[in-house]
């Protein structure tokens, strides 16, 4: 039908603020749901990260008590095995927005490390916003709104209603204290109107064309927003 894309973290580690490595990547379930959603409504998938290089899955993502048990852990590593389009990404800088019908980034501690700072993403996702393509962005890869600045020094999201990973489930995940940074505190700062909800709950959250969840059990829901979105966009008629 179309094609999406995942715009992928390349990192593999997260720096703290002692100047520790913390071992990352992107979180499997926030990659898998969308994944077999889009797949099953019969759309392509073709993933980007910074320079090509092929995305690294955060272990923990895998772990039974993050999957709600072994059987929810061994059909997300399943899933993920059945993703064989992330053992192929192109080059973000490469990327023409031409090609695709909606983007999507899902998140892990990565994107804090790389893609909020990343001028290729910043671009991608301001004209992502100009052109009113869907665009799903969950949990910790709002931190890659922080790279989309305007000629005139705004953030292209600014007034934007938006949610992401909280301060609240930053703490409870045992990280708050540990971080350079806090996401939240940073969208609020960049000028969003961020939608804070129950601590692990799904919840997400539609603004134009923009969809955002706020943590993995978002996912799935922001999937089934963003295909709506998408399928309104392809049947509506030209012109």
């Amino acid at each position: 039908m179309s094609k999406i894309l995942f715009v992928v973290t390349g990192a593999t580690h997260w720096t703290l603020a002692d100047g520790t490595l913390h071992p990352t990547g992107f979180w499997a379930e926030e990659a898998v749901a969308p994944y077999t959603a889009f797949k099953a409504a019969g759309h392509d998938i073709v993933v980007a990260t910074p320079g090509g290089v092929v995305p690294t899955v955060d272990k923990g993502s895998l772990a039974p008590e993050f999957n709600g048990g072994q059987a929810g852990a061994d059909q997300v590593a399943a899933a993920l095995d059945s993703f064989g389009e992330l053992q192929h990404p192109v080059k973000l800088e490469d990327v023409d927005l031409d090609d695709y019908a909606a983007v999507f980034y899902p998140g892990g501690h990565g994107p804090m490390e790389d893609l909020s700072t990343d001028a290729d993403s910043g671009r991608l996702l301001t004209l992502v916003l100009e052109t009113g393509k869907p665009l799903g962005i969950v949990c910790h890869a709002p931190a890659a709104m922080l790279a989309a600045i305007r000629g005139d020094g705004t953030n292209a999201f600014a007034g934007y209603k938006v949610t992401g990973f909280t301060n609240t489930e930053e703490t409870q995940a045992g990280f708050a204290d540990k971080a350079k940074w806090l996401l939240q505190d940073r969208l609020v700062n960049a000028g969003v109107d961020f939608q804070e909800g129950e601590p692990w709950a799904p919840k997400t959250v539609v603004d134009r064309n923009l969809v955002t969840g706020q943590n993995p059990s978002s996912s799935a829901p922001l999937a089934a927003e963003l295909l709506k979105k998408l399928t309104a966009r392809l049947d509506a008629p030209l012109g």
